[in-house]
Order: C-alpha cells, then sequence, then structure tokens
C-alpha cells in the first residue's frame, strides 16, 4: 500500500518579510497607483477644479483626435523620441566605449561629461538661452567659420524651435546614458574578450558578437529611461520656448500642462496625460516582449 499523502506544513511568513513586501506596496498604492487611477478617471470628466467634475464618459478622447495642436504635439513627442533617444543611446554609448579603460585623465573626461546631469533643466535651458540670443555664441561660432548667413532666431523660428531644445536636452542626457553603459561595460568578463581574439575576431566582430549581446540588460534600462525622459520633458522646453513659436516645439506634455492648468481644462489634461502613459508602455512592452523572446 502507498503511504498517506501528508499534508505539506505551513509555513508561516516572516513579519520582517512581510513589512518588506507590504510597506513598499503601500508607498506604491498612495503615491503611484491612487493618483493613476485617480487621472484615469478625470480623463473620462469634464473639470474645471472648481466645481465638481462631470462624467463626460470617452468625450475628451474623442476632441483629441480632432485637435490640431494634439496632433501636432503628438508628432513633436515622437520626433523628439526618436532624436533624444536615438542620439542619446549613440553619444551615451560611444563614450562609454572611449572611456571605458582607466587610463590617466580618463575620470576628469568622465566628471566633465557627467557634470551637466547634476545640473537643473531650467538652469541648463537658462545657460542655453545665453547661447541662442542673437549675437550670441551660437551666432558668433557660425560667423567665426564664414556661415554667418546660417544665423537666425533659432528659438523663435518655428523651422529650428524643436531642434534648438533637443540639443540641450542631449548635453544633459547623454553624460546619464553613459555612466549607465560604463557600468555594464565594467561588468562583462574580461576572459570572453580574451576568447574571442584567440578565436581571430577583430574589434567590430566583438563589439557586435560580445559587447552588444552582454549588454541586454542595460540596454532594456536604457530604454526605460529614455522613454520615460522624453514623454516627461517638460522644464527644459517650457524654460526656452514654451511650445512656441506657434506650437511648433509643443510636446504632449507641455500642451498637457496649457490645457490643464492654464485653461483649466483638468479633465483634458488628464486623457492627454493617458495618452503619455500609453505610448511609454507600448514602447517598453514591446522591447522587453522582443528581448524575452530572443532569450527564449
Amino acid at each position: 500500500m502507498r503511504p498517506a499523502n501528508r499534508r505539506r506544513p505551513v509555513r508561516n511568513l516572516s513579519p520582517l518579510l512581510a513589512v518588506f513586501v507590504l510597506v513598499p506596496f503601500v508607498v506604491e498604492s498612495v503615491w503611484v497607483f491612487w493618483p493613476a487611477a485617480q487621472g484615469l478617471y478625470l480623463s473620462l470628466t469634464r473639470w474645471d477644479g472648481l466645481t465638481p467634475p462631470e462624467f463626460v464618459g470617452l468625450a475628451n478622447f474623442a476632441e483629441l483626435a480632432g485637435d490640431p495642436i494634439f496632433r501636432g504635439a503628438l508628432g513633436n513627442t515622437v520626433l523628439w523620441l526618436v532624436l533624444f533617444g536615438g542620439l542619446s543611446v549613440l553619444g551615451g554609448f560611444g563614450m562609454a566605449l572611449l572611456l571605458r579603460r582607466d587610463r590617466r585623465g580618463v575620470g576628469l573626461y568622465r566628471a566633465a561629461l557627467f557634470t551637466p546631469v547634476v545640473f537643473s533643466l531650467v538652469v541648463t535651458a537658462l545657460v542655453w538661452r545665453v547661447f541662442y540670443q542673437p549675437d550670441g555664441l551660437a551666432d558668433q561660432v557660425l560667423t567665426a567659420v564664414g556661415l554667418e548667413h546660417l544665423s537666425r532666431p533659432w528659438l523663435a523660428d518655428p523651422d529650428t524651435a524643436l531642434y534648438a531644445v533637443i540639443l540641450p536636452a542631449l548635453w544633459r542626457q547623454i553624460g546619464y546614458v553613459m555612466v549607465l553603459y560604463l557600468a555594464g561595460l565594467k561588468a562583462i568578463d574580461p576572459a570572453l574578450y580574451e576568447a574571442a581574439k584567440v578565436d581571430g575576431a577583430g574589434g567590430w566582430q566583438r563589439l557586435r558578437n560580445v559587447t552588444l549581446p552582454q549588454l541586454r540588460g542595460v540596454n532594456a534600462v536604457v530604454l526605460s529611461v529614455i522613454v520615460i525622459d522624453s514623454l516627461r520633458s517638460f522644464d527644459i522646453v517650457w524654460a526656452l520656448t514654451r511650445g512656441g513659436p506657434y506650437h511648433s516645439s509643443e510636446l504632449l506634455s507641455t500642451y498637457m500642462y496649457s490645457a490643464a492648468f492654464q485653461s483649466l481644462r483638468l479633465g483634458y489634461g488628464s486623457a492627454i496625460a493617458v495618452v503619455i502613459f500609453a505610448l511609454a508602455l507600448v514602447v517598453i512592452l514591446g522591447y522587453l516582449v522582443r528581448a524575452f523572446r530572443e532569450e527564449s
């Protein structure tokens, strides 16, 4: 006869473990989940912040679909995500490759590239506003190299305002991405490179077949940081152009702020916030699903 199945003793949950699990959950619920749920509810209402919210269903999202300013801000946000994100990754990864070896003076270069990260975005915007002003550093450099005919009011020209704002944002972001990639490069086992050299792999082959596969985890972190920073970029745009001129540098974040707190359409602004959250979720989850499929 088979012995009767004995029930496994139920292990009591450690109070210390419960505290470590419950405390972060409570904090996240108060500071993240509850405000997010409130924002989702407000996106379905018409509210001016004074009178009680009026439930209108999907009317705000239907209005967004026909709003030309929203469509322009959406296009600018996608362009910002591509340019700001792509150039930040390329610049940060390139600097990390150049400065990964410990040589004399390399710490000074790393500190110089990381220093802009310490500055607030508002301070960064004020510094670059001086560069972009008439007869500022940007115009002086163009004049010095014989390209004075290219000088223009960079922040007041609808054709250049968005790109003029992206540049100082990149100046600040590249150093941060560089530090993330430096940490990932330091964690790669040098034996992998030695084995690749023994097999006759050149520098490009080692980069493609050793370095990049070992940085998948770092790439996920960098992508998340870039997407979140791109979609919530507000300070530097608002300080330099306030979304102008003629909404040429308007992003979803700046349009959300102006709709909610200047026009007092908090329900409409909450609908824009929901769109921002959906964009971030789609991009990040899409990358993570693809990464998991490649690993499996």
